[in-house]
């Protein structure tokens, strides 16, 4: 199945590259990067005109002037440049894992999306990560992160799992399949059907939101964060505001209690707007 992999960035190119280079030794090869940058400065433009002459990597970049947190405006801008039916969704901070696209590939399904894990590295060992490194898998290998420094923890699971262990631990867990911003699939038609994100939303649950209109058109969470997982590199969050999260849970309040299946201020908005 050809896959389209939306993620967004800003001015973090360090990031992106080991990001790119993740995406660069995927098992599974049928795909385009479809990369919604929110405003970054030339330098990563540069960066990925480089990344492509080096890889086979099929890439579109999604860009449009920085006017603050538009993450919802941009990525909107990516699902209607995306090219292929199925879209997977992550971050320009998160190095997938070798199997990353494989995994979901098998399995997607009608009716349904996918909730992946993710698993989060201190800032140490995000700046101290190379390519090469990238290129071997390693930030993805539990005994190389202990190698690093990190004390295991049962988080460390979503990393190392496989086949009928994995599938056990994503029927025991108390989480909740979710749409998650880092690791989530769905297919194109779907994200269409409910006008794909609200643009009044900042940061703070503005994918949750997006997974909960996904529910109310009949599109069912489907439990994968031991089977597919990524790692998160650090950063700060400097764009979430006390005043952003209230107003993106009083919005979700409503998409909740009025099963609301069509936001008002998305992608048909956008492509009428003058």
């Amino acid at each position: 199945m050809d896959i389209s992999v939306i993620f967004t960035t800003y001015n973090q190119p360090r990031w992106l590259e080991l990001v790119l280079w993740g995406f660069s030794i995927q098992s599974h090869s049928d795909f385009e990067i479809v990369i919604a940058d929110d405003g970054s400065k030339p330098e990563t433009a540069a960066l990925i005109a480089d990344i492509q002459k080096k890889t086979a990597l099929t890439i579109q970049h999604i860009w449009h002037e920085d006017n603050g947190f538009q993450k919802c405006s941009i990525l909107n801008k990516a699902i209607v440049a995306a090219k292929h039916d199925y879209l997977v969704f992550t971050d320009g901070d998160c190095i997938p894992h070798p199997d990353f696209l494989k995994t979901h590939n098998k399995h997607a399904q009608k009716n349904a999306f996918l909730s992946g894990g993710y698993f989060k590295l201190p800032q140490d060992i995000s700046e101290a990560i190379t390519i090469d490194e990238v290129l071997q898998g390693l930030p993805c290998s539990p005994a190389w992160l202990r190698s690093n420094g990190m004390s295991w923890t049962p988080k460390m699971l979503k990393l190392q799992a496989k086949g009928a262990s994995s599938s056990l631990l994503d029927m025991l867990t108390t989480t909740r399949p979710t749409w998650n911003g880092h690791n989530a699939s769905t297919w194109k038609e779907y994200a269409l059907a409910i006008n794909g994100f609200d643009e009044r939303m900042q940061y703070g649950g503005q994918d949750r939101e997006f997974g909960e209109r996904l529910e109310n058109i009949g599109v069912r969470g489907k439990q994968i964060r031991h089977k597919a997982c990524c790692v998160h590199l650090h950063h700060k969050r400097g764009y979430a505001t006390p005043e952003s999260i209230a107003k993106n849970k009083a919005i979700r309040a409503d998409t909740v209690s009025q099963k609301i299946t069509k936001t008002e201020h998305g992608i048909e908005q956008m492509l009428t707007a003058p």
